[in-house]
C-alpha cells in the first residue's frame, strides 16, 4: 500500500504534521484535532484502494470511476463526500501533442483523497505551495480542491499560449510561397486540430463543476455544494473566470486552425489549377506542329505543296511562327 501512497499528512490550523501510518488512526486524529488528512495516491489497484475506501467510506460508484479513469471532468455529490474529476494537460511542442492525465479528488468533512492517473498531473508542487499558505490551508479540505483546480486551470492557460505560438508558425508556413505546398502541411494542420479537440475535452466539461463550486448558475444556487467552505466560493469563481478565458482561447484556436486548413486547401487547389493551365498551354503548343506534320504525313499522291521546292522550309517556318504566337498569347494570359 505504501508504494501507491505518494504523500500522507495531517493539517491542523494550516500547519502540516506527519500522521500515523494507519489510515484509521490518521482520520481519527485529524477529526479530533479539528484538522484534516490529505492522502495522495498514484494509480492504485482495486485491492490497494480497498483499504482507503473502507476507512473513509467512499461511495462505490465514485471508487469505480477513480480506478478505471478515462472520465470527463465532473462533480458528484454523495452523502459523505464530494467526488471531483479534473483533467490536467501537458503539451509537447516538438511533436505538437497534447496529453491529458486525470486527478480524482474525494473531499469529506475532514479528509481529502487524491487519485492521480498519468504523468501530466504531478501534485507535489501544489502541496508544497499550499503548505506555504497556512491561511488558505486553515479553510480545510476545500483549500486543497481549490489549489488543485487553480493549478490545473493555470496550466491550461500556458498550454493555450503554447498552442497559439505553434499555430502561428503553422500559419506562416502555409502562407510562405515556397512552403505552402509541402506534402506534410495538411497532415500537420489536421493533427493540430486533433490536439485542440483533445484539449477541449479537458477544458469544456469543467465549466459546470466550477460553477457549482462557486455557487453560481442553476446547479450551484440554493445553498451551494456540501463540504465546500463558504469563504472559498470567490476563489472558485476566480478559477472559473480563468477557465472561461481558456475556453475562449480554445474556441479561437479551433476556428483559426479550420481557417488555416481551408486556406491551405484553397492554395493547393489554385496551385493545381495553375499547373493544369501550364500543362494545357504546352499541350496546345505541341498540338500545332503535330497537326501539320500529321496532315503532310498521310501519303496521298495528289496533295498540294508536296512537290514545291520551298515546301519544307515554309512548313517549318509556319510551325515556328505559330509556336511563337501561341507562346506569347499564353504568356500574356499568365498561363506560362
Amino acid at each position: 500500500m505504501r508504494s501507491v501512497i505518494v504523500d500522507c499528512a495531517i493539517y491542523r490550523h494550516g500547519q502540516r504534521t506527519e500522521g500515523p501510518e494507519d489510515l484509521s488512526d490518521a482520520l481519527a486524529e485529524a477529526r479530533a484535532a479539528g484538522g484534516f488528512v490529505w492522502i495522495g495516491l498514484y494509480e492504485p489497484s482495486e485491492r490497494e484502494f480497498g483499504l482507503v475506501t473502507q476507512e473513509f467510506g467512499l461511495h462505490p460508484l465514485a471508487v469505480e470511476d477513480a480506478l478505471k479513469a478515462h472520465q470527463r471532468p465532473k462533480l458528484e455529490v454523495y452523502e459523505d463526500s464530494l467526488f471531483v474529476v479534473l483533467k490536467p494537460v501537458a503539451y509537447e511542442p516538438e511533436s505538437d501533442t497534447v496529453s491529458a492525465g486525470e486527478i480524482m479528488v474525494f473531499v469529506g468533512d475532514c479528509f481529502v483523497v487524491t487519485v492521480r492517473h498519468g504523468e501530466a498531473s504531478p501534485l507535489a508542487a501544489v502541496r508544497h505551495r499550499l503548505e506555504e499558505e497556512p491561511e488558505m490551508l486553515h479553510k480545510g479540505p476545500t483549500s486543497v480542491l481549490y489549489a488543485i483546480a487553480d493549478a490545473i486551470v493555470d496550466r491550461y492557460l500556458e498550454v493555450a499560449t503554447e498552442l497559439q505560438t505553434d499555430l502561428e508558425e503553422v500559419e506562416a508556413e502555409v502562407f510562405r510561397p515556397e512552403g505552402g505546398g509541402a506534402r506534410n502541411t495538411a497532415s500537420r494542420i489536421y493533427g493540430f486540430k486533433r490536439q485542440i479537440v483533445e484539449f477541449r475535452r479537458a477544458t469544456g466539461p469543467l465549466t459546470v463543476p466550477l460553477n457549482r463550486l462557486a455557487g453560481t448558475g442553476p446547479l450551484g444556487s440554493g445553498g451551494g455544494v456540501p463540504f465546500v467552505h463558504e469563504e472559498a466560493r470567490p476563489f472558485f469563481r476566480d478559477v472559473g473566470d480563468h477557465l472561461a478565458r481558456v475556453n475562449e482561447s480554445v474556441e479561437g484556436l479551433d476556428r483559426l486552425v479550420s481557417d488555416v486548413l481551408s486556406a491551405h486547401l484553397a492554395q493547393t487547389s489554385v496551385r493545381q489549377n495553375d499547373d493544369m493551365r501550364k500543362i494545357s498551354a504546352w499541350a496546345a503548343m505541341a498540338a500545332v506542329p503535330t497537326m501539320i506534320a500529321g496532315i503532310y504525313g498521310m501519303n496521298f499522291d495528289h496533295m498540294p505543296e508536296l512537290h514545291w521546292l520551298w515546301s519544307y522550309p515554309v512548313v517549318i517556318l509556319v510551325m515556328a511562327l505559330l509556336e511563337v504566337l501561341l507562346y506569347r498569347l499564353f504568356k500574356r494570359r499568365e498561363w506560362l
